[in-house]
């Protein structure tokens, strides 16, 4: 197969993404969860007028004047019955505005004396919340393919819905290969590594929605391969390591046991070029990612990301922002470069892109250190300082 480009290779992978299934959730039980459904509100908010102060209820045509205190309205106990000529209610924030009633007074430029109460001049309406005025009966308030988070879950709360309807959660099974990795806190031999990229991935395959699980490492054996693959519960699985070509690179004969059918064996893009995507005879997806940490977590970024976005249904663009060069940057080669940048202010609001000086792809300390991706055209030329460019922010605490 040809390499693709990365726009190439992501809409390949998008057509053959799976639909996920809808399932109800509690408010409790949903926050990172996409919506598979449009919520509407099931009232007006607020359902009644009601006082933004603490203080006095009463007809603007009253004021100013001395009237008959007739009762108390507070939020959850209002005062029903209508208001006279003549006559105010106290009232406290978020209580029901009685029927006779148009106006707030607040209490600090009342004066209560006994039963009577006297207050100043107001316009009609003052410190008066009127029914529905955040949103009305049946408004829409979240679409479909929106992810919940707080201030979104708040919003379906105050339209009354309990149970939002859902994305289930794609689960995602991560497969690290290779004889010389071994996993971080066991003893190393001289020439083993620690597997420094696994667990970064399902961090973040569960930043993005999914249900992230680590199988167990797996040497350079064809059949320990096809086997964790095959006991594996999942919708799709991800290979770390065994991309390439070489003879100790056996994921994709692996899998061919297991009816593995290829979208793509290959991207023109640095890092990454390895990365591969397919299904199996079962439907299960495969996305096979290079063994270096740096070029397995662009690829998680340009790949993995919007590919678990579009199962739930959310909008898989990446999110690219446009930055000013904080240095020059070199032409580049025929491979689209991702390279891994810091971003920081510039004068006027502008954003700096400024990339590492070392972009080799084993390199987990600049990626650490890094906080977006600066997307590189092949053949692009070279860019001078204060130039525009494009940059991928990476999700960072």
């Amino acid at each position: 197969m040809a390499l693709l480009s990365v726009d190439a290779a992501r809409a390949r992978m998008l057509a053959w993404a799976l639909t996920l299934p809808a399932e109800a959730v509690t408010l409790a039980d949903a926050a990172g969860r996409t919506l598979a459904e449009d919520i509407h509100a099931i009232r007006d908010q607020p359902p009644y007028h009601s006082s933004a102060m603490d203080g006095w209820a009463a007809a603007a045509a009253d004021l100013p004047g001395r009237l008959n205190i007739v009762g108390e309205s507070a939020a959850g106990s209002p005062f029903e019955a209508p208001l006279a000529r003549g006559q105010a209610v106290r009232i406290f924030t978020g209580a029901a505005v009685p029927p006779g009633a148009d106006t707030v007074v607040i209490q600090e430029v009342a004066k209560r004396d006994g039963e009577f109460v006297e207050l100043p001049a107001a316009p009609r309406g003052e410190y008066v919340r009127p029914a529905g005025g955040d949103f009305r009966a049946d408004a829409r308030l979240l679409a479909k393919g929106m992810r919940l988070d707080a201030w979104r879950l708040s919003l379906a709360a105050a339209g009354g819905r309990g149970a939002p309807s859902v994305a289930r959660r794609p689960r995602v099974s991560f497969l690290s290969t290779g004889e010389e990795i071994i996993d971080p806190g066991a003893e190393p031999g001289r020439y083993q590594i620690f597997d420094a990229a696994t667990a970064a991935l399902v961090a973040l395959a569960r930043q993005w929605g999914g249900e992230a699980t680590r199988l167990r490492t797996v040497g350079d054996d064809l059949a320990a391969t096809t086997q964790a693959v095959r006991a594996a519960d999942c919708d799709v699985i991800v290979t770390v390591g065994g991309a390439s070509v070489g003879d100790h690179d056996l994921v994709k004969p692996a899998l061919a046991a297991l009816g593995l059918e290829l979208a793509l064996e290959g991207v023109n893009v640095r890092p990454g070029r390895p990365t591969w995507f397919g299904r199996l005879a079962d439907g299960r997806r495969v996305l096979g990612l290079p063994g270096n940490p740096a070029s397995a977590l662009v690829c998680a970024e340009l790949f993995l990301r919007p590919l678990l976005l579009a199962m739930q249904g959310a909008d898989p663009a990446l999110p690219m922002i446009h930055a000013q060069a904080a240095a020059p940057f070199p032409a580049n080669g025929p491979r689209e470069h991702w390279m891994r940048a810091r971003l920081t202010p510039g004068p006027g609001g502008a954003v700096l892109a400024e990339a590492f000086s070392d972009q080799d792809s084993s390199l987990v300390s600049v990626f650490a250190a890094a906080d977006a991706l600066v997307r590189r055209a092949p053949d692009a030329p070279a860019l001078a300082a204060g130039e525009l460019l494009e940059a991928l922010p990476l999700a960072r605490a």
